[in-house]
């Protein structure tokens, strides 16, 4: 049986035998709502990607955990990494969205305000959605025992999108460096599917837009740039789609 991972600010300084701990917020969940006993086994993961087996020698209080450190290593990040940009579905969706994304290994999830999002963040609400979101992604990471905790951001315009992207042309880099940077939409008029994308396109880093329940109209797609695919006959909920595409990068990539 896998090992209950917990998170750890920094594991970059430990080694076997040295003595880690975790406390505040982390500290509580192992503690206290997981019940932790010395004695026991846990992994520790940091954003950096280092996870940690340690059995634990002390529990303090309500949220304090000691532990010594068995193995140490740090995971390195997937070739590719894929980036979910995630139109901001219903507020009943929008959070299975996230927790699915990661459960499949997204590494970093944007939130999109889509032409057709139902759903708007303004200034006021931007900030608390987000935090929901990283919330989501970070009790899902957990919960596959994932080294890393995707980074959620966001949200960005259809125009912020499309620059990011680099309007999606394959092979087109975003940032310094020789990875490409590829970017695919999700659309059901998309005459290849993702299974049949050139292998030599799914390397570096992937772009995958997720559209809102409404879809992705015409004008928007073109403003956009990115290569539309299709997953297969049916039409995805927006909730599901990151999932069921990752899988398909997963078997048809190293990432798997």
């Amino acid at each position: 049986m896998s090992l209950p991972v917990f998170l750890h600010p920094d594991l970059s300084a430990a080694a076997p035998g040295s003595s880690v701990a975790i406390d505040g917020a982390e500290g509580r969940h192992a503690v206290t709502v997981k019940r932790v006993q010395p004695g026991q086994q846990v992994a520790l993961v940091d954003p950096e990607g280092f996870r940690a087996e340690v059995t634990v020698t002390d529990v303090q209080g309500k949220d304090l955990l000691v532990g010594t450190v068995g193995a140490i290593a740090q995971v390195p990040e997937p070739d590719p990494r894929v980036v979910v940009i995630q139109a901001i579905p219903k507020s009943e969706r929008a959070e299975l969205a996230v927790d699915l994304a990661t459960q499949a290994g997204a590494d970093e999830i944007i939130a999109w305000q889509a032409d057709r999002c139902v759903a708007k963040w303004d200034g006021k609400k931007a900030h608390k959605a987000v935090a929901k979101w990283q919330a989501a992604a970070t009790a899902a990471a957990k919960q596959s025992r994932r080294p890393r905790v995707p980074r959620v951001s966001g949200p960005l315009s259809t125009a912020q999108v499309a620059q990011l992207i680099g309007n999606g042309n394959p092979g087109a880099t975003t940032a310094p460096g020789p990875a490409p940077a590829t970017a695919f939409v999700l659309h059901e008029e998309g005459q290849t599917s993702l299974k049949d994308v050139p292998q030599d396109q799914l390397r570096g880093t992937i772009y995958l837009l997720i559209g809102p329940e409404g879809g992705i109209g015409p004008e928007e797609l073109q403003r956009l740039g990115a290569t539309a695919v299709r997953l297969g006959p049916e039409v995805l909920r927006t909730a599901s789609a990151a999932m069921v595409a990752l899988a398909v990068l997963g078997v048809r990539t190293n990432r798997w």
